[in-house]
């Protein structure tokens, strides 16, 4: 079964966007090809109880098991050292990524506190989309009289785009709450 957002994306908005900016094919149109999640850990990603714990916490809002991630050198003021753990990571493709798409915008961006939407300013010249979400608990999934400490996640969605105005255009599209210009 096919996620709904990959239905509308190829439906509605491809053709929409092909036509708005009069694109001479379908494949010139801005397109999604991946979703990277991460959750740095620091210091606690030694402790095995804090790991695990968040790491099914990350599998559980994504669907998908995470890899640990490793600090590639040792720096003193960071209290850091070479090979330990640093974080987790999960990339999402195809069907995991519009469903992952589907519940961040709908159910978990309207749950922050205060949310008045997302920046224009975390894209980047080649059209990719990174922002942070400060608690990691504002997705249904995630048990919250389980979590010991609120953590922060690294969204970055990397689109197939050739301007940064498209990639805008196709994530507005997608009913992202962005920051109105004037406000």
């Amino acid at each position: 079964m096919t996620p709904r957002l990959k239905e509308l994306f190829i439906k509605q908005i491809k053709p929409n966007i092909k036509t708005k900016y009069s694109l001479k094919n379908l494949y010139m149109v801005p397109e999604i090809k991946k979703i990277v999640i991460n959750m740095g850990l620091g210091i606690d990603g030694n402790d095995a109880k804090i790991l695990k714990t968040c790491l099914e916490d990350i599998s559980k809002i994504t669907g998908q098991k995470p890899v640990v991630t490793r600090f590639k050198k040792s720096i003193a003021n960071f209290k850091t050292r070479k090979n330990t753990n640093a974080g987790l990571k999960v990339t999402l493709r195809k069907n995991r990524m519009y469903e992952f798409i589907d519940r961040l915008v709908n159910i978990a961006l309207p749950r922050i506190k205060d949310f008045r939407g997302l920046s224009t300013n975390g894209f980047d010249n080649n059209g990719n989309f990174t922002f942070g979400v400060k608690e990691h608990i504002i997705f249904p999934e995630v048990n919250f009289e389980k979590v010991d400490k609120i953590r922060g996640l690294d969204i970055t969605i990397v689109i197939k785009s050739f301007k940064k105005e498209h990639s805008i255009e196709l994530l507005k599209n997608f009913n992202f709450p962005f920051k109105e210009k004037g406000n």
